[in-house]
């Protein structure tokens, strides 16, 4: 199939544009390339300390020159559901790779927070540059000469773009991420909906809202609606770092267990010293991003995903921009229904055809490019099947034709919708992103006076007081990656749809995220430049009308030109002797160096 003009279009001039850094970037991979096992050039005393604690057939099969050893870098902690899994892959791997005729070593842990539980308190404004330490972590782990390949243990947030983005410093190396799949599902994403807003209405209590939070997130596994740690799934198998099928299996099963294994031994045939030699830095290329993109405003997922696949493709020397993302969402029709999209979650997905089912829809549609690189296979056409067990063996069948429920997963030729779930808005406030998939048509342009406000807290104050009972735009600015780390501002959902239940017309403008749990209230996130560096949010005052219009792409302050910028800008980000506690002031050099958010909101750029 013959690749569709848009997508040819976008991934050649992502190319063109990033054919200096990308060159660069692969010159530097192969240099790092070496003859036989990496721990060949190791002096002895070096090579005695990297396998000391080895039993003794490892020992023996380190000291020489053909086994090619095995770097396990995980994010595992038992607080996490998404990680708690994660505890037991180690022994085995090792057990599959030593089978498989090599050794494995646990290179290192890095940290894994939840945003989850974090919403709202201090520590959600270390979310973000969270990405940038496990990067950092991941890079440590695997600087010790020793490894031919990696296996990545992670699933949530900003773990798996910190993961990869590690992993693309040692891009000669071969990498498989292995998850650990999701949990049962449990209430209905419906109901779990109602009582948030009733509670955001004042008409149950805690005890209520907490029973019904404990229903839904319930077990180990992955949380079940479509957010960025299940966006991250997805994206990792579309661009060909997870086996085929692996993303949405549960944890704890046979199947789980044997895509584990699978993944261990398949690793070996990947690095230098097997015939199959796919190092991460060559197989995430322009067509892997793409391809994330596209399956990304395919299913409506996380807006948490314009940062992430921004700074993951400029580890890797390629510059993607968000006018990539807007261009290839006009031409990629939504196929799911998921919730905050709808009310299905990730297990209904899966039952309905899941990735092999959607991989294959985009490939026939000529939306990804089937030639892409994977570790699986050796194009991403060995993704249009799914795992099973068969007499106990791991076996890959062809998928079902047709969707089992065409209510969550459709064919390119009955979408959702005609569009992809994201859009990019510009104008006089800067540039932001929205996420329209759970967005009716008739909420997505609004023109009413802004609200201004510089915290979660005090927006939630004004509801409260009832002073927000009317049409409204909420200007919720200094929540930048500068300002105070770019946090999510979950909290503002519930106020904010109980307001447009009520009839009124609501938008959120913000230089904050929303992620993947964003709703059916329109928000444009990410404004970029923020307001702490000096962007137009900060000129923005009580009773200016903003005019929101997320078909059309329109982001605009209803003020003439000369008296904004007139304006001297108003309210402040925090000062650093303020942004203290939970850790935070450990952090204000990466507040210092953090890029813009439509540069992927790093620190490295």
């Amino acid at each position: 199939m013959a690749v569709q003009p848009v997508v040819e279009r976008v991934t050649r001039r992502v190319a063109e544009r990033s054919a200096g850094r990308r060159s660069a970037y692969l010159g530097r991979i192969r240099d790092a390339r070496t003859e036989g096992p990496a721990r060949g050039g190791m002096g002895c005393a070096n090579l005695a300390h990297g396998f000391a604690a080895c039993g003794v057939q490892d020992k023996l099969w380190l000291r020489g020159d053909v086994t090619p050893n095995i770097a396990i870098v995980s994010a595992y902690n038992d607080m996490l559901s998404a990680h708690q899994p994660l505890k037991d892959y180690p022994d085995v791997i090792k057990a599959a790779v030593r089978a498989a005729g090599g050794t494995a070593q646990f290179a290192g842990g890095v940290p894994a927070m939840c945003d989850g539980i974090t919403q709202g308190r201090a520590g959600m404004e270390l979310s973000l540059f969270s990405r940038d330490v496990v990067a950092m972590a991941t890079a440590v782990a695997l600087s010790h000469d020793m490894f031919d390949g990696a296996l990545l243990l992670g699933v949530c947030d900003k773990i798996v773009p910190g993961l990869v983005i590690g992993a693309l410093s040692f891009g000669h190396l071969p990498v498989i991420l292995v998850p650990a799949g999701p949990m049962a599902s449990g209430l209905p994403n419906a109901s779990k909906a109602k009582i948030r807003k009733r509670h955001a209405a004042g008409e149950i209590g805690r005890d209520e809202l907490l029973a019904a939070e404990s229903a839904s997130y319930h077990s180990p596994g992955t949380c079940t609606f479509y957010g960025t740690a299940n966006s991250n799934q997805l994206l990792m198998e579309v661009m060909g770092l997870h086996l085929p099928g692996a993303s949405f299996v549960p944890p704890g099963t046979p199947l789980r267990d044997a895509l584990t294994s699978a993944a261990a031994r398949r690793v070996l045939k990947l690095t230098d010293l097997a015939d199959a030699y796919t190092p991460i830095g060559e197989l995430l290329d322009e067509r892997a991003f793409v391809n994330g993109v596209v399956a990304l405003l395919a299913t409506g997922g996380s807006t948490n995903h314009t940062l992430h696949l921004v700074a993951m493709a400029a580890a890797a020397g390629i510059e993607l921009t968000w006018d990539d993302f807007d261009e290839l969402s006009k031409i990629t029709p939504l196929l799911t229904r998921l919730y905050p999209n709808g009310t299905a979650d990730v297990n209904h997905f899966h039952a309905a055809g899941g990735t092999a089912f959607l991989i294959g829809e985009l490939i026939d549609a000529g939306l990804l490019h089937e030639d892409a690189r994977t570790v699986g296979g050796e194009t991403l056409a060995a993704y249009r099947r799914t795992p099973a067990l068969e007499d106990g063996a791991l076996v890959w069948r062809d998928v079902a034709p047709e969707s089992g429920d065409p209510g969550v997963l459709r064919p390119v030729d009955e979408p959702f919708d005609t569009h992809g779930g994201l859009h990019t808005v510009n104008g006089n406030l800067g540039r932001a992103v929205i996420k329209v998939s759970a967005v009716r048509p008739e909420h997505r342009t609004i023109e009413a006076p802004a609200r201004v406000f510089e915290s979660q807290e005090e927006l939630q104050r004004a509801f409260a007081a009832g002073e927000l009972d009317r049409d409204v735009v909420a200007v919720v600015r200094y929540q930048g990656p500068r300002a105070n780390g770019m946090p999510e501002l979950h909290r503002l959902t519930p106020p904010l749809s109980v307001l447009q239940d009520r009839g009124h017309r609501v938008a959120l403008v913000t230089d904050g995220r929303m992620s993947g749990a964003s709703g059916a209230v329109p928000a444009a996130i990410h404004v970029s430049p923020e307001a702490a560096s000096g962007g137009p949010l900060a000129r923005v005052r009580d009773g200016d009308v903003v005019r929101l219009d997320a078909d059309k792409g329109l982001l605009e302050l209803l003020v003439p030109d000369a008296e904004l910028a007139a304006r001297e800008p108003a309210g402040t980000a925090p000062a650093p002797d303020a942004w203290t506690g939970t850790g935070r002031e450990l952090f204000t050099t990466f507040r210092q160096a953090v890029g813009p958010a439509e540069r992927g909101a790093g620190v490295f750029a």
